[in-house]
């Protein structure tokens, strides 16, 4: 789509969309030369009545692998506490068989806990929450790296694996990309070091991505790893309007402030946001998701792909 920041469709179907409403968003990103089509996992809608109810997001997004043919698709971010790392591990394969190797991996430890209390999913303390992650990405890319014909274990504490045939194989070697993000000041870049191929800031401003991105970069030093072999990207709240009043209908739309999404995302005129995107730019990030929260507006995405990612 550009040379410089690649710019991908972020959507968040917990606050209310059928599969045959990502499905238009999918396609016509597809058809707009979007690089990527990203879901949320969540299952609990964050505001207003969520109707028609949340989809699932590995779900969707193998449905969405045979219904488009060049796009890639991924989570940010899947929760650890929803699945168990192994039945995960091959969904996410299969997925990425499904779209001829599209799929990437976002995983996060969890942090919503009325959607665990909603639909009956443990909700450990963080220390547990993120021990479990640590265990998750070690068994998921575990299996996936296992070469055929080899048996796969793991001597884990809360997801031991004994005799694993590590099947089945994703398309792409040695497995999706894995994407991992926040803000953490400790674990997040260590762990983000040892497995990401991605590092993934949501909504954050200028300062707090250079100081993590500095931070992970460290992180990666720290254990032998080039920092070049991580992708950064920054995840931010999309509204772009041709004028103001374009703007504030799109604003009001999403029940949300101009000013303020002119400060906290990608807001204001098509100008106004390749210069934003550039400034992320200068900060490190080479791909901006674009969350797009009114799932109708398809000139949205129209109007991003005519005027601001040329201009990139």
């Amino acid at each position: 789509m550009s040379n410089g920041v690649e710019l991908r469709v972020f959507t968040e179907p917990q606050q209310g969309a059928t599969y045959d409403d990502l499905l238009r968003v999918a396609q016509e990103a597809e058809r707009l030369g979007y690089g990527a089509f990203f879901r949320s996992d969540h299952y609990l809608t964050m505001g207003g009545d969520g109707l028609p109810g949340p989809t699932d997001a590995w779900t969707t997004l193998a449905g969405l692998a045979r219904e488009t043919s060049t796009i890639r698709l991924g989570t940010l971010m899947t929760s650890a506490t929803f699945r168990y790392p192994g039945p995960l591990a091959i969904q996410v394969a299969q997925v990425d068989q499904m779209s001829g190797g599209r799929v990437e991996l976002g995983l996060g430890a969890g942090w919503f806990a009325a959607e665990h209390a909603a639909y009956a999913i443990p909700f450990p303390d963080t220390r547990e929450r993120f021990d479990r992650f640590e265990e998750q990405l070690a068994v998921i890319t575990g299996l996936w790296r296992t070469p055929a014909g080899e048996i796969f274990e793991h001597a884990g504490t809360h997801y031991p694996v004994t005799g694993s045939p590590a099947l089945p194989k994703p398309t792409q070697t040695p497995g999706p990309p894995v994407l991992i993000g926040g803000r953490g000041k400790r674990r997040t870049p260590a762990l983000a070091a040892r497995y990401a191929d991605e590092f993934n800031l949501p909504f954050v401003d200028l300062e707090e991505t250079r100081a993590q991105i500095a931070r992970v970069t460290r992180a990666c030093e720290d254990l032998g790893r080039d920092p070049a072999t991580m992708t950064w990207s920054n995840a931010l709240v999309l509204c772009v309007g041709k004028d103001e009043a374009e703007i504030a209908r799109r604003a009001a739309a999403i029940g949300r402030e101009v000013a303020e999404l002119r400060e906290n995302g990608l807001a204001g005129t098509p100008q106004e946001v390749v210069d934003k995107i550039g400034a992320y730019a200068q900060a490190g990030a080479q791909r901006i998701y674009l969350q797009v929260l009114d799932l109708a507006d398809l000139d949205h995405l129209r109007l991003v792909a005519a005027e601001v990612a040329p201009r990139l």
